[in-house]
């Protein structure tokens, strides 16, 4: 099947990576046990005092949830929106890499959820004044999700899926410090609480992702912006399959993350989403 250009304008690219904050590059967002090391060591299985964590750090988030619908139940949105003419993207031989990869392995729904990540996080890291590394999050944002339709028993699709982009990194010729950066932003997507920082890569994707997996913040994007996203990158019944995604995934890791998000109503949150499948 031909996939559309991951470009906006495709006569307009990077010819050179852009400055770079300062990350921390390994880290992955709070709560702080879970972290690279500890993902690429448990394969991401969970403690019981990280489930008390992700409980609370769950609880602290959820507030935020209700003025959002509110916002867009009454038709209330914001200005976000990124102008796509013009608009320059990565193209760093590891940007051409994580591409070409994309393409190959990724399904339809996940290829453009995956750019859709990306676009809606720029939009957030602007209205909050974040800095970022836009080589690093573009990279994280394409390949945040290569092991989600592929479960490994005992091992997290965010763990295994940072482990294939961290190999794919190194060959594309990446420094070691930056590949684990990527690796640990994919790791940290699906930790709640990550999403507030979206200078951190992984509260960059983990941002990006909510708003298209759970309306997180949509409130807050321009209403013709959005459907002009979603026209360029379709959803192609989306909700329907992340939801089959992660209901495999929680089978076949009981241990991790998802399985926690699932049991504390995830699937249902989804399904809510305020986009029409």
């Amino acid at each position: 099947m031909a996939y559309p250009p991951l470009v906006a304008d495709p006569s307009a690219r990077f010819t050179e990576r852009e400055p770079s904050p300062t990350t921390k590059e390994n880290a992955v967002a709070a709560p702080t046990s879970i972290d690279w090391e500890w993902a690429t060591r448990t394969g991401g299985a969970l403690s019981k005092e990280q489930r008390r964590r992700l409980a609370v750090e769950t609880a602290r988030t959820l507030p935020a949830v209700v003025p959002n619908r509110v916002r867009l139940a009454l038709g209330r949105r914001g200005r976000g929106k990124l102008e796509f003419a013009g608009l320059r993207l990565p193209d760093s031989a590891l940007s051409v890499a994580a591409e070409t990869e994309a393409r190959e392995s990724l399904s339809p729904h996940v290829l453009e959820h995956s750019l859709r990540t990306y676009y809606f996080g720029r939009v957030l890291a602007d209205l909050d004044g974040a800095a970022y590394d836009n080589e690093l999050v573009y990279v994280s944002c394409l390949l945040h999700d290569l092991q989600l339709e592929h479960p490994t028993p005992q091992r997290c699709f965010a763990v295994h899926g940072g482990e294939r982009a961290v190999a794919l990194a190194l060959g594309a010729g990446a420094p070691r410090e930056r590949a684990d950066a990527i690796g640990a932003a994919i790791a940290a997507h699906i930790t709640p609480g990550v999403a507030d920082n979206l200078s951190d890569p992984g509260g960059f994707v983990s941002a990006g992702a909510s708003v298209d997996v759970l309306g997180a913040r949509l409130a807050e994007l321009d209403k013709d912006w959005v459907a002009e996203l979603l026209r360029r990158h379709p959803r192609h019944d989306f909700k329907r399959h992340v939801i089959a995604a992660f209901e495999a995934e929680a089978k076949a890791v009981p241990e991790g993350r998802v399985r926690w998000l699932n049991k504390a109503g995830f699937l249902h949150m989804i399904q809510m989403a305020p986009f029409t499948e």
